[in-house]
């Protein structure tokens, strides 16, 4: 409590000039309620003794004035009312002396300049909360210009809750946010030293929530049970029906702000599941269709209901595929999605995958080998990506019994319908080459440093050869694609027919320079006489063709500083540099279950190599490969899914080939003569199982393979990048535009609804934008609920690319001669969030708060 103006009151009564016959002050203060018992003691007055009267030293006192300091200026303050002059021990000093009088209220209220004494009995009530200095200091930190009761009152409240300014929508949030609803340490300081009977009567105010005994367990279940029949399209229960409030929207403005605040959310979330439990919710979503709660995310059980309903129908093979995906493409926008973004992830890779095979199980027929490669690369690598991607988020899954018959789905068709028949209709047409490994019209990798490498030599500028080991065709595609959407530059992606068998030995000779490849009696593959082997082996190769050249690993380079950086590839101009995160994860029966987590890794780890090298050593042209693909599959292996071909001789054996100078007859192979690389000198054979089956090979894992001539094994991809450092925009990255569509500047209705478009479609350089929209005052305070667009179609339609959102404001008085602006918001800018910012009039003549049932 602040005393200063009381101290200068009585200072200047002390200072007053002696009248005649006077030697000293002294003054009287009775202070009916003790409310400065507690203060007295700071009051250090300058020239006057402080003597604090009780009900037992009333002798003292006297003996004190009268009889041991006659000369001294005295205060005389009393806790408690003037007592009547019979019962006054003092009254003959009283009739002698002066009186002062004050109370808390008027020394608070001159403290903070407030001259409308209408609001002293509203600080009256409050005496207990202004006796502490600390709750003292933060009401007059708020720096009110215009005090009312409900202001006065608010305050208290917010400083109550150490808020930093007073706001009774965060008084409600503080409390609710509180673990124990029961034992609630801001409401018990509220009651102690506030009021709970005005938290209550703003409660009902501001939110419609009247109770005989109120609690917050009751406000909360009031709260989202609102918000529930907000947009619910069903009926509500009747148990829930007298929790629904009749200031509706402010409870929907209230609870969005809560629920999607970055600092609230974790609360709000803790909250809601309790109060899910206390109104089984997912005992009545069993009644609902699952359309009538489609758009609600009060309470996780909606999203826990729409995955199962949403599996339940992709096992029944309903097929309403699209329909799926849009259900899931609203449900990014809720709040609850990053909860079962693995689920639904799962779900939508599902999907795609079910109805990627419905279209490629039609037109999978006897085409020629390079019509087969040409229609993988363009349309049935999408089957491998799906079916890659359900399993890197069911890996994820925290409860994968929910989704365990969809995985089995998932597999059957990726296994028994798409591999089987690709791969059995792929063995038939590679048997037309007549066991000749060269499909004409495809460049092979083989010719990879002629075709690729050599012209970037002839015209003399540097390029950079990345080469990750089994970066198969379709994880090359998604790459190709995050590398176009991260740099500026040019990006494509093309193919060539990988070397059989699909290993690492001959595929990393077949991208080094060569005169020759041949393969010794051990089955050790030589590049122009040299072993390619190892790093300082291919050192020396390149070094043939190019002095200016060398070979690195990946691990060696990219923890490497700038300077490093510079130093090694100065004066260079033929960079190789070699990863491997795929195959070392897969080719390990122990981590082979990992092979598609490694593909992620992969993604984060090229990435950084590419920036790096762009950003520490100005690298222009850049090429990605691989040294071949692979195959996985999760199941199980079958017996019928292997191959015995007994003991050879002299032969080089693995689980997809057999290489052999010997004639073998093995049912159920394709045999190729290894003419194609090694020249006409050579009679070794490769053998391969048709289709995807393996050998039959002690030891485990045999689920990821390569080594094969599947089309996941063969078809190399290799990613030409193009650095563009000039200030062309041309091929900048940059996100797509979101325009405000609706004619209208002027808002008329608590609920409305706004149309929004996003300007043109995902493509090439043009990246998804994600925006938070929502209304504010001229003091930047919210006044709506908060609604997401995710922006990143890739329709050519205007209607797919068009967004209809519903606002619901604050049921409050809007001055229409004032200015009120939608926020779109860029989340996932750190400084600039700001995207647009447009005004409206506010215009609403006649509160609509009925949600219509």
């Amino acid at each position: 409590m602040d005393l200063k103006q009381i101290k200068t009151l009585l200072e200047d009564t002390f200072n007053k000039e002696l009248s005649e016959g006077e030697k000293r002050h002294i003054v009287f203060w009775y202070d009916d309620n003790g409310e400065f018992k507690e203060d007295i003691d700071e009051l250090n007055l300058e020239n006057a003794k402080i003597l604090k009267l009780n009900n037992n030293n009333n002798f003292f006192v006297k003996y004190q004035l009268e009889k041991a300091d006659t000369e001294s200026n005295y205060l005389i303050y009393a806790p408690f009312g003037k007592p009547s002059p019979r019962e006054n021990y003092l009254l003959d000093i009283l009739k002698y002396s002066m009186e002062f009088s004050t109370d808390k209220a008027t020394v608070i209220m001159r403290d903070l300049n407030i001259s409308d004494d209408s609001l002293k009995s509203t600080f009256r009530k409050y005496i207990k909360f202004f006796n502490n200095k600390d709750r003292y200091r933060i009401f007059k930190g708020y720096e009110i210009e215009r005090y009312t009761e409900e202001i006065v009152d608010m305050s208290v409240l917010s400083a109550l809750c150490r808020l930093p300014y007073p706001d009774f929508d965060e008084v409600l949030r503080v409390l609710l946010m509180e673990e124990d609803l029961e034992n609630n340490k801001h409401l018990e300081a509220i009651e102690k030293f506030g009021r709970l009977d005005v938290l209550w009567k703003l409660v009902d105010k501001y939110y419609g929530y009247s109770d005989n005994e109120p609690t917050l367990e009751k406000l909360a279940i009031f709260m989202l049970v609102t918000n529930v029949a907000y947009c619910l399209s069903g009926e509500l229960p009747d148990t829930w029906r007298k929790y629904v409030s009749s200031r509706k929207t402010d409870c929907v403005v209230f609870l969005s702000n809560f629920m999607n605040h970055s600092l609230y959310s974790a609360a709000y979330d803790r909250l809601a599941n309790s109060i899910e439990g206390k109104l089984k919710v997912h005992e009545y979503i069993d009644n609902w269709e699952m359309e009538d709660y489609i758009n609600c995310d009060i309470f996780k059980a909606f999203d826990e209901a729409i995955i199962r309903k949403l599996k339940e129908q992709l096992l029944s093979d309903i097929g309403e595929f699209e329909r799926y995906r849009d259900i899931i493409q609203a449900r990014r926008t809720k709040h609850w999605y990053i909860f079962f973004k693995s689920e639904y992830e799962c779900i939508y890779w599902a999907i795609e995958l079910f109805d990627c095979w419905k279209d490629v199980s039609q037109n999978i027929r006897q085409y020629t080998p390079l019509e087969f490669a040409k229609r993988y690369a363009e349309q049935y690598y999408k089957l491998d990506t799906a079916y890659r991607k359900f399993y890197t988020s069911f890996d994820r899954l925290q409860n994968k019994e929910l989704l365990m018959e969809l995985r089995d789905k998932v597999e059957n068709t990726y296994v028994n319908g798409y591999l089987n028949t690709l791969s059995i209709k792929w063995s038939d047409s590679l048997e037309t080459l007549n066991g000749n490994w060269t499909i004409p019209g495809m460049i092979m990798q083989k010719d990879f440093y002629n075709a690729y490498i050599k012209p970037f030599k002839n015209r003399k500028e540097r390029v950079f050869v990345i080469i990750s080991d089994a970066l198969r065709y379709e994880v090359a595609r998604e790459f190709c694609d995050m590398l176009n959407k991260e740099r500026k530059g040019s990006t494509e992606i093309v193919y060539m027919q990988g070397c059989i068998p699909s290993s690492t030995r001959l595929g990393m000779a077949s991208l080094l320079p060569h005169k020759s490849i041949t393969i010794d009696e051990d089955y050790k593959v030589y590049v122009d006489g040299i072993s390619s082997e190892g790093t300082d082996n291919r050192n020396k190769i390149l070094n043939n063709y190019s002095q200016e050249s060398i070979a690195v690993q990946f691990t060696d380079v990219i923890d490497m500083k700038r300077d490093d950086m510079r130093k090694i590839f100065g004066g260079k101009e033929l960079i190789y540099i070699y990863h491997n995160t795929i195959d070392a994860r897969g080719d390990n029966n122990k981590t082979e279950r990992e092979v598609f987590d490694a593909v992620e890794e992969t993604f984060k780890e090229l990435m950084l190599l590419i920036n790096n090298l762009v950003n520490n050593v100005t690298a222009t042209n850049i090429i990605i490969t691989a040294d071949h693909g692979f195959i996985y599959k999760r199941g199980n292996l079958m017996e019928s899914d292997k191959i015995s071909k007994g003991s050879i001789e002299d032969a080089y054996e693995n689980r997809r080939f057999v290489l052999s100078t010997n004639a073998l007859e093995l049912d159920g192979t394709l045999t190729f003569d290894m003419e194609y690389l090694l020249g006409p000198d050579t009679s070794l054979k490769y053998i391969s199982p048709r289709g995807v089956n393996r050998f039959k090979v002690q030891g485990t894992g045999a689920n990821y393979v390569h080594g094969g001539t599947s089309l996941q094994e063969i078809l190399i991809p290799v990613i030409k990048f193009k650095n563009d450092r000039s200030k062309d925009s041309k091929n900048e990255v940059t996100k797509v535009d979101v325009k405000l569509t609706s004619i209208t500047r002027k808002i008329t209705n608590t609920i409305s609804y706004l149309e929004f478009f996003q300007t043109e479609k995902i493509e090439d350089k043009r990246v998804p934008l994600r925006l938070k929209v929502y209304f504010v005052d001229e003091e930047n305070n919210r006044i709506s609920n908060e609604n997401i667009i995710i922006a990143d179609s890739k329709s050519e339609t205007y209607e797919e690319r068009s967004f209809r959102e519903k606002f619901v404001l604050k049921n409050r008085k809007y001055d229409k001669t004032k200015k009120y602006y939608l926020i779109m918001e860029d989340e996932e800018e750190t400084v600039e969030k700001i995207y647009d910012k447009i005004p409206f009039i506010i215009d609403i003549a006649i509160s609509n708060d009925d949600f219509g049932f």
